[in-house]
């Protein structure tokens, strides 16, 4: 297998070996034109239908210029049913009824834009598995390695390396001891280049912490 077994730039990275190739799973950062929406290489989502628009499929409310972004970083994985509600789903919650009266009327709408709750990011960090029908809430920051359960209503902050499930989502454990995940913070693997990715790999599936130490030592000091 060569160094460029992953190829950033193809929409559909997944070929079977018959050839044929999974339409519905792609490289949202080469699928997606939104100035709202940044996503970092290799990051995929997968769906079981076509998808002709893919920047409302994964975050429906946020339109263009809107106040806020959502960000996405390198090597997430998104399942089937994953979404990004983003502050701009929100109703203003400071008067007697939520109900949104300015969008009916043009002269007014952009006075229901200026939200007195304010508009916050959405941050997805790196290597960050998202499950089946995930929902992810306005403003919440998922730390790198976290893993979020089928099904789970994320409404707070993840933090890095924590598995996370349930509505409202709440931890369920860490993935590892916490000196490892510091060591998995310092050594940051996603921003190597991708033929030290590569030749690396078994180290980074396999959980070998001293192996990867030592490959991040050997490409500090090349």
């Amino acid at each position: 297998m060569s160094s460029t077994f992953l190829r950033p730039d193809a929409a559909n990275p997944v070929i079977l070996p018959d050839g044929t190739v999974l339409e519905n799973l792609v490289y949202l950062n080469q699928v997606i034109d939104h100035p709202n929406i940044e996503v970092g290489d290799y990051s995929y989502f997968n769906s079981f239908t076509p998808v002709d628009d893919w920047a409302g499929r994964i975050a429906p409310y946020l339109y263009t210029g809107a106040p806020e972004r959502l960000k996405i970083g390198k090597f997430c994985q998104f399942a089937q049913g994953t979404i990004f509600i983003t502050s701009s789903a929100n109703h203003v919650m400071t008067g007697f009824s939520t109900y949104p009266f300015a969008i009916f009327n043009p002269e007014t709408m952009g006075v229901y834009a200026e939200n007195p709750e304010g508009f916050v990011d959405t941050i997805i960090g790196n290597d960050v598995w998202i499950g089946h029908d995930a929902k992810i809430m306005p403003g919440v920051t998922i730390g790198d390695g976290a893993i979020v359960a089928a099904g789970a209503v994320v409404a707070a902050d993840v933090a890095p390396y924590s598995i996370v499930g349930g509505n409202p989502a709440g931890e369920i454990r860490k993935r590892f001891a916490p000196e490892v995940i510091d060591a998995l913070l310092a050594i940051k693997w996603w921003d190597w280049p991708l033929d030290h990715i590569h030749k690396h790999l078994s180290a980074i599936v396999g959980a070998d912490i001293k192996a990867l130490k030592f490959a991040a030592d050997a490409l500090r000091d090349a």
